[in-house]
C-alpha cells in the first residue's frame, strides 16, 4: 500500500500541482492550435519524436542505465502504444470535432474507466463502494456533456467525444501494465523515455504512409510561427517538462495526492480556450464538469473521511 496515500502536501508541492495541472491543461491548448495546420498523425508523431529526443539527452546526462532485456523493452512498447501512441492519436483527431475544453473535459474521465479497468485485472485493485459511486456519478457527468445529441445518431462532434473517451480508457489500461515497472525497478524517467521512444517507432511509419509529409515539403508547405511555438510546448513543456514534474510530485506527495492533477487540468485547459482561442463554455459542460470533479471527490474519499471526523 502507498505509504504516501494520505500525506499532507507541502507548499512546494501545491505548487507543483497547479504548475503541473497549467501545463497539462495548455496541451489542449497547444493541440488546437496545431490541428488548423498539420494533420493529426503528424502532430502526434513530432510530440513523442522531439520528447523522445529530449528524455534521452537527459538519460545521457544522467547516466541512467537503459533497460536490456526483450521482456522490459516488449513491454515499453506495449505501454508506448496504448499511453502515448494510440490516446495521444485519439486526443488530437478528436480535437478536429470538438474544442479544447471540451476534450480535456473528457479525458478526465480517465480515473473512471482506470478503476473499472484495475478492478476487473488487478487482484489488489478491488471496486468498492465509494469507487463505485464515484464511477456511476463521474459517466453521469459524462452522458450530459454528449446530451441528446446523441438521440440525433452520429455525428462529427460525437464522434470527437468518443474519441477523446477511447483515449481515457487507453490511458486506464495502460495505467493498470505499468505497474509492473516498479516491480522491476525501472526508474520513471527510463519508463517515460522508452515509452515515448517506442510510440515514435510505431507512429513514424504510419505518419509516412497516411499524412505523407514528404509530398507536403515537396509542394512548399509551409508551417506558421504560431504551430511551431506550439509543437515545441506541447513537446518540451507538455511532455517532457510534465512527465519530470510529476514524477517529482509523485516522490514528494504520492501516488494520491498527484491524481488530483486531474481535478484541475480541465479548469486550466478550458480558460486558455475561453480566454485565447474564443471557445464557448455552456451550461451543459459546466454541469458535466461537475459532476465528473463530484465523481472523482467520492471516489478519492479524503475529503468525506474530514468530514466524518469534524
Amino acid at each position: 500500500m502507498d505509504q504516501n496515500i494520505h500525506q499532507h502536501m507541502k507548499l512546494a508541492d501545491i505548487i507543483l500541482l497547479v504548475t503541473l495541472s497549467i501545463i497539462w491543461g495548455g496541451s489542449f491548448f497547444f493541440i488546437e492550435i496545431l490541428v488548423k495546420h498539420l494533420p493529426p498523425l503528424t502532430i502526434v508523431t513530432c510530440r513523442v519524436g522531439l520528447a523522445a529526443l529530449a528524455l534521452w539527452a537527459i538519460v545521457f546526462i544522467l547516466k541512467l542505465p537503459m533497460p536490456k532485456t526483450r521482456k522490459h523493452w516488449t513491454a515499453l512498447f506495449i505501454v508506448g502504444l496504448i499511453n502515448n501512441a494510440l490516446p495521444f492519436s485519439l486526443i488530437v483527431w478528436g480535437q478536429t470535432q470538438i474544442s479544447s475544453g471540451l476534450a480535456s473535459i473528457f479525458n478526465a474521465t480517465t480515473p473512471f474507466f482506470t478503476v473499472l479497468v484495475a478492478g476487473a485485472l488487478l487482484a489488489d485493485e478491488r471496486i468498492t463502494k465509494p469507487k463505485l459511486c464515484g464511477v456511476l456519478v463521474g459517466l453521469l457527468g459524462t452522458i450530459v456533456l454528449i446530451g441528446p445529441e446523441a438521440l440525433n445518431g452520429i455525428t462529427g462532434s460525437m464522434i470527437g467525444q468518443l474519441a477523446v473517451m477511447g483515449a481515457a480508457i487507453s490511458y486506464a489500461f495502460a495505467g493498470a501494465f505499468s505497474r509492473r515497472f516498479k516491480k522491476w525497478g525501472l526508474s520513471p524517467l527510463i519508463v517515460a523515455t522508452g515509452q515515448v521512444s517506442m510510440a515514435t517507432l510505431i507512429l513514424f511509419p504510419l505518419m509516412m504512409i497516411i499524412d505523407q509529409p514528404q509530398l507536403s515539403l515537396k509542394a512548399g508547405l509551409s508551417v506558421p510561427l504560431e504551430a511551431i511555438g506550439a509543437m515545441i510546448g506541447l513537446a518540451f513543456f507538455s511532455t517532457v517538462i510534465a512527465y519530470i514534474l510529476y514524477f517529482r510530485l509523485l516522490a514528494s506527495a504520492g501516488a494520491t495526492n498527484a491524481a488530483l492533477v486531474t481535478f484541475l487540468i480541465p479548469v486550466s485547459a478550458i480558460l486558455l480556450g475561453v480566454t485565447i482561442l474564443g471557445e464557448t463554455f455552456t451550461g451543459p459542460q459546466a454541469l458535466g464538469m461537475s459532476l465528473i470533479g463530484l465523481g472523482l471527490i467520492i471516489m478519492d474519499g479524503r475529503l468525506f473521511q474530514k468530514l466524518r471526523a469534524a
